[in-house]
């Protein structure tokens, strides 16, 4: 697997305890006036400390950051714990439908507001996600292709996914998917996206 998705380093966290399933993204200035697509149904996490991101997360989130800042890679270097598998995505067009998903994630309100209402298009990406701990964690250099505001990133070292354990048990998983009524309407069929 090549296929990284850059997310702020909490929320990585978030998701690999399992305190949550859902990634919220409008894309990133990189990506142009197209914004975020969802390309892949398969793909590694790649924690990155892009933004501010402790100012923009709830209170227990801010507590758990200032726990876990110590250890966070460096800006030289990037590891890799996790990846994840598309379980559902939809375009939320409604600011309500993002603030019905309130709860569901560590993202601060006002934070949801203001990037649903980023750029030309007032919209947000859902998407639920089954994380896996990989086999083996990943260890690399930043190199400059990597960097910017982007979500999509091809490294340019395979990292073996086979043998990775879920964070969460399927029953586990199940109810917090469960939870997300909003996005009971899926995006495109998952086969329909590239794994990678």
């Amino acid at each position: 697997m090549r296929t990284a998705f850059k997310e702020w380093a909490i929320v990585v966290d978030a998701l690999g305890r399992g305190e949550q399933i859902i990634i919220l993204r409008k894309g990133g200035i990189s990506e142009g006036r197209g914004g975020f697509k969802m390309e892949h149904s398969e793909f590694l996490l790649l924690p990155s400390l892009f933004h501010q991101q402790r100012e923009s997360v709830v209170p227990s989130a801010q507590v758990r950051y200032d726990l876990i800042a110590p250890t966070l890679p460096k800006d030289d270097e990037i590891r890799i714990e996790f990846f994840a598998k598309v379980a559902e995505w939809k375009k939320l067009e409604s600011l309500s439908d993002a603030r019905a998903l309130l709860g569901q994630h560590i993202w601060k309100e006002q934070v949801i507001e203001e990037r649903f209402e980023w750029g030309g298009e007032h919209a947000i990406f859902a998407i639920a996600v089954r994380v896996f701990r990989l086999p083996k964690p990943f260890k690399g250099p930043m190199l400059p292709q990597y960097g910017g505001c982007k979500s999509w990133i091809e490294l340019g070292t395979e990292i073996e996914s086979t043998g990775g354990v879920p964070v969460l048990t399927d029953a586990e998983f199940k109810r917090k998917l469960s939870a997300l009524q909003i996005l009971t309407v899926p995006g495109p069929m998952e086969s329909q996206l590239q794994p990678k």
